[in-house]
């Protein structure tokens, strides 16, 4: 299993340095900083702040973790604060887990999210359910994070976006950062939060690049979870989308832009509590309405936008269907181009668009 681990981690470290090498311009600013780097600055402030603050997880410390989010932080604050554990998410998530209950406030790193799947009984009926099974008496302040979603070559044991299964639980907080300023911004509110928070960043945007402002750079900026971001005006549909499909969704709006049509495209940044009030808002001025995500369709994300729009006051400003881009409904293949063919790319959110709007 060890062995394995490595292997796929050296073949995901050879795609984060092919990323690093884009950058991904939003509106300007004063530095470039990679989403990676959104992350260390996130946990060292906050590490520096609060000594309740620690780090677990397996090479988080002396390796400087898998993708090298923790780098620099063994050395600075030591093994009591950044702790190297075996292969063993049940064993290490359960000691995070009894330490938030006990006062501390533990950041919980999984190597990737398949591997929570190990731990999902403390995810889940331990962390998630507490604070409501002791009447409000026991609170758990713990930070789930690691990548999430669907990498480069790793097929499908190694693939899956778990959004989804974990939005679906009462009691977590599911938060899905697009950018740097996401990043960085959520983690240092998800932190501290007295909540447990599920973290899901993706490896393919830990060496993406975006321009921050000095003021998201400081130390007392944050991103409240539960709000939305509307990345792009528009007038014409919706593009709701979260994570890496953000990107997606604005370079598709910025093809679509050039045939005179407008996307306005919604960052969630945060999956539960899902900002409604915000895609309302958005469906009620475009009367059309996408969502994308890299998941699986059945019982997605997407899903429950679509019915939340149809139970709500929007439905009635609908002119067309809404519509769902996710990935195919199969595990994923390992061949590149069955991978390709299996999440959503730019051209599919085009031609759903233009389905969507009859042109």
């Amino acid at each position: 299993m060890a062995s394995l681990r490595c292997f796929l981690r050296s073949g995901k470290n050879a795609v984060s340095v092919v990323l690093r090498r884009e950058i991904h311009r939003t509106s300007p600013a004063s530095l470039q900083v990679t989403v990676r780097d959104a992350l260390n600055q996130a946990m060292d402030e906050e590490l520096e702040r609060d000594d309740k603050v620690y780090l677990m997880g397996e090479e988080v410390a002396q390796y400087d973790g898998a993708y090298k989010v923790s780098r620099g932080l063994w050395k600075k604050y030591g093994d009591k604060r950044i702790i190297d554990t075996p292969i063993t998410e049940m064993g290490f998530t359960g000691i995070a887990v009894g330490s938030a209950m006990a006062g501390l406030r533990p950041i919980c790193e999984f190597m990737t999210f398949n591997f929570s799947m190990q731990a999902i009984d403390q995810v889940i009926n331990s962390a998630a359910k507490t604070y409501y099974m002791s009447a409000g008496l026991q609170s758990v302040p713990i930070v789930f994070r690691g990548p999430n979603g669907s990498s480069a070559g790793v097929a499908a044991q190694h693939s899956q976006c778990f959004a989804a299964w974990y939005a679906h639980c009462p009691g977590l907080k599911v938060v899905s950062p697009w950018n740097a300023e996401d990043a960085k911004g959520l983690l240092k509110s998800a932190i501290r939060d007295d909540n447990p928070v599920v973290f899901l960043e993706n490896e393919l945007m830990y060496g993406v690049a975006f321009e921050m402002s000095e003021e998201q750079l400081s130390k007392d900026y944050l991103v409240p979870i539960g709000k939305a971001k509307v990345e792009r005006q528009g007038t014409h549909i919706s593009l709701v989308a979260h994570s890496r499909m953000v990107g997606h969704c604005l370079d598709a709006a910025a093809v679509l832009a050039k045939e005179g049509i407008e996307c306005e495209v919604i960052n969630l940044r945060t999956i539960r509590p899902l900002d409604t009030a915000t895609i309302e808002a958005s469906v009620m001025k475009t009367n059309h309405l996408v969502t994308v995500e890299g998941g699986w369709p059945q019982f997605g994300v997407g899903a429950e936008i679509c019915a939340g729009i149809m139970e709500g006051p929007a439905f009635n400003y609908l002119d067309a269907p809404a519509a769902r881009v996710t990935g195919v409904d199969i595990p994923m293949p390992y061949a590149k181009i069955l991978e390709d063919n299996s999440v959503p790319q730019i051209k599919d959110i085009i031609f759903t668009v233009k389905k969507t709007l009859n042109v």
